[in-house]
């Protein structure tokens, strides 16, 4: 493991170092002067056309304008090109345009690269399962590297919306339910894809979404609306976006959704008002795919002209794809709905990006070939893929230490994507192989077992088809097998965008097919592949072991493989509570109590009280939760005081031991309950971790620091502060953890 970390280090310095070796001395003149010299000589037509970004021919995600993107390049209308990549191709379009433009402004091309470019790492969940700070960084630096070896300037990532609601598709897309977690990734994700210099010619400019609230859309249905406090959107939803704020992040995307009745690309509350004036975010903002012209059937614009203006008005820069600020917005302009300034002002962001790319000293600075043939599917790239994607899988059962396999048994690999290469690198997968390349589980397997008589292999049953021929030379399979691992989850695109789920129980008849398995008598591992948390509760209760694989990207069959052998101990956390049916949905760890709690099962005897009569209130797998084949024991928790005033500060620390037979990984996780308030507080909040890694027999002292900062939440007036009281504070492996302490904050 410490080897793993130092050569993860390693690959982090060098692609600095290999980009700084391509790096020039500005020849052009500082970027105030210079952008304040070009926009004088620019006409308004000129400056509209900055903001216009229109689609090529790849992904589509939404109605296209029925512009013609070329005969736009063409005619200089076009600030931004989606969906384009390669170096051949961005070169081409990229000549087009300078050749037809006045000023010789060049465009900026963007695409969605949202867990690798051509190297896929696991699905954003899937990496944030990993607890890992610089892994998910190095995750995002790889990404753009390949990006920008391959034509591409912005990235439409990192996702930093708040899920906590399974149904949702776009939960794969993001780091799950907690805003503390989330922040840190999302922080982590943006110095990932920017670095510290937007200049050198590996980095790329990242865009936070979906501002705001995207992750809340009622019944986990894509695009629908939201409706919130102020007090929950700011504490719970919006602190991730002000993390990327914090990372210097230099675009934000707005979101689909409406809140409190007003969409999010018309809302200047969300995007003039906090935005740009609280935060202080000096980089632009694009709609999402035809955002604009969406306030039109939200019932919020009459037409696109008065989308346009209300988009302007709000502070949106740039108009993706919709074509209203091309088509409208001079008009809007002569009838003194919008200003001047306001179009200047989003002008001048774009091209300060333009210019902090590098773009307007070599407009072609993205297009070496020799670059983009050296850089794609480089080996330490693959080599990272393989080690997040380890790091990311979850161990959610292990019933009298099943796992790891050892080589001498003979295993039945069954399931409909165990020899998957298509899904297997997940939705959003940008343009990673599906043919070929990327790593099935069959493949990963016979790389480790060298004798094939201890291994088979068939799918028995497909995904979603109720077909049942295969089922019988599945069983053969098992019979004359010690141990069945079955493969099982969901399309690639059964998650993302545009995919909510009613029922989120393994589709098909896979479960089915485990029940046929089941009357062999064998121990069972089941292995998903999947993009959302699954109701599992069948599952759990008959399965021997369970591994949460979620999608794992280009190397996810070899680190599938080498878990179930015990090469990786798994170290993942859930970011994302599993919930026991669709009916206790949405579930969170850090809900607030209710005026009649369910204390568990001592309480049974008083029906008055917050419950269900069905199923039990907890989730089946609670968030922070995730086994390793060693064993962590806690002991000696302690807090340096039990007081403290606003200017001091609290330590805590408590001893961790391996105890188990494997050195392994720990995420130690911290949790805080504000015991009363102004305002009622949730039951734990998560407040700080550390993964550590401990060998077999080893002990290490984890120490934390808490003050009033950390204690702070919008009280009765809606003011940011910490409050004097009694506060617990909780230590564990889960945020099921029952260690706790009290303190109390004084004046």
């Amino acid at each position: 493991m410490k080897f793993k970390a130092v050569l993860l280090l390693l690959l982090a310095s060098s692609l600095t170092v290999n980009a700084q070796k391509d790096k020039k001395k500005s020849q052009i003149k500082p970027r105030k002067e210079f952008i304040s010299e070009l926009m004088a000589k620019m006409t308004i037509d000129e400056k509209i056309g900055q903001l216009v970004q229109f689609t090529a021919d790849g992904t589509i995600t939404g109605p296209v304008s029925g512009d013609n993107y070329i005969e736009q390049i063409k005619k200089g209308n076009v600030g931004s090109i989606l969906n384009a990549t390669t170096v051949k191709y961005t070169a081409e379009l990229q000549k087009m345009n300078l050749e037809n433009s006045r000023l010789k402004i060049p465009l900026l091309f963007g695409y969605d690269v949202i867990h690798g470019y051509r190297t896929i790492f696991p699905i954003t969940l899937g990496e944030s399962a990993s607890w890992d700070l610089k892994a998910v960084e190095l995750s995002a630096k790889i990404a753009a590297a390949e990006a920008a070896a391959g034509g591409v300037h912005w990235t439409f990532a990192p996702m930093v919306d708040i899920a906590r609601d399974p149904r949702w598709g776009r939960v794969s897309e993001g780091a799950g339910e907690d805003t503390y977690l989330g922040s840190k990734l999302a922080f982590a994700r943006v110095r990932g894809f920017q670095g510290t210099d937007l200049s050198l010619n590996n980095t790329i400019l990242a865009c936070t979404k979906h501002f705001a609230a995207y992750g809340a859309a009622e019944a986990g249905r894509d695009y629908n609306t939201v409706d919130m406090s102020e007090r929950v959107l700011r504490e719970t939803y919006l602190p991730p976006f002000k993390a990327t704020v914090d990372a210097g992040v230099r675009t934000f995307m707005t979101s689909f959704n409406e809140i409190s009745g007003v969409p999010a690309t018309g809302n200047k509350f969300l995007v003039n008002g906090i935005l740009k004036d609280e935060w202080k975010f000096d980089g632009f903002v694009v709609t999402d795919y035809t955002g604009m012209n969406e306030m039109i059937p939200h019932g919020f614009a009459k037409d696109e002209k008065h989308a346009g203006e209300l988009a302007l008005n709000a502070g949106v820069d740039m108009d993706m794809v919709g074509g209203i600020y091309m088509k409208q917005l001079k008009k809007s302009l002569s009838e003194g709905k919008v200003t001047e300034a306001q179009i200047n002002d989003a002008c001048r962001r774009i091209l300060e990006a333009k210019y902090d790319l590098g773009l307007f000293e070599d407009p072609y600075r993205y297009n070496d070939a020799k670059r983009e043939k050296e850089v794609i599917y480089k080996k330490e790239y693959l080599d990272a893929a393989l080690d997040v994607a380890n790091k990311s899988l979850v161990l959610l059962k292990n019933s009298n230490n099943v796992l790891p396999l050892k080589k001498e048994q003979k295993v039945a690999f069954v399931g409909p994507l165990v020899s998957d290469e298509f899904n297997i690198i997940g939705s959003w997968a940008a343009s990673g192989d599906r043919n070929g390349f990327a790593v099935s589980v069959e493949e990963g397997v016979n790389k480790i077992i060298t004798d094939k008589s201890k291994i088979s292999f068939a799918k028995g049953v497909e995904i979603v088809d109720a077909k049942r021929d295969m089922i019988q030379n599945a069983i053969n399979n098992a019979k004359n097998a010690d141990v069945i691992v079955a493969v099982m989850g969901e399309f690639e695109n059964m998650s993302g965008e545009a995919a909510s789920r009613t029922n989120i129980d393994l589709p098909g008849i896979q479960k089915e097919f485990l029940a046929e398995l089941k009357k062999l008598g064998k121990p069972i591992i089941l292995v998903l592949l999947n993009g959302r948390p699954l109701t599992l509760e069948w599952e759990d209760k008959n399965m021997d072991a369970i591994l949460e694989a979620w999608w794992p990207g280009t190397r996810g069959g070899d680190a599938i493989a080498q878990t179930l052998y015990g090469i990786n101990n798994p170290s993942g956390k859930l970011p994302m509570t599993f919930p026991r049916n669709v009916g206790q949905i949405p579930i969170y760890y850090n809900h607030k109590n209710t005026g009649r709690p369910y204390l568990g099962t001592a309480d049974n005897e008083q029906k008055y009280k917050s419950r269900y009569i069905d199923v039990d209130n907890s989730p089946l797998y609670e968030f922070g939760y995730g086994l390793s084949y060693t064993k962590f024991s806690y002991s000696n928790f302690k807090v340096s005081s039990n007081q403290i005033n606003f200017s001091q500060k609290l330590k805590a620390t408590v001893e961790i031991a391996n105890t188990g037979n494997y050195d392994g990984e720990e995420v130690v996780q911290l949790y805080i309950h504000d015991k009363v308030g102004s305002v009622t507080r949730p039951v734990k909040e998560l407040k700080g971790f550390q993964k550590i890694f401990l060998k077999k027999g080893e002990k290490k002292t984890v120490e934390f620091e808490i003050s009033a900062e950390d204690l702070k939440f919008y009280g009765i007036d809606m003011q940011f502060a910490a409050e004097p009281g009694d506060f617990e504070v909780f230590v564990g492996g889960t945020s099921a953890t029952t260690m706790k302490l009290e303190f109390e904050l004084v004046k």
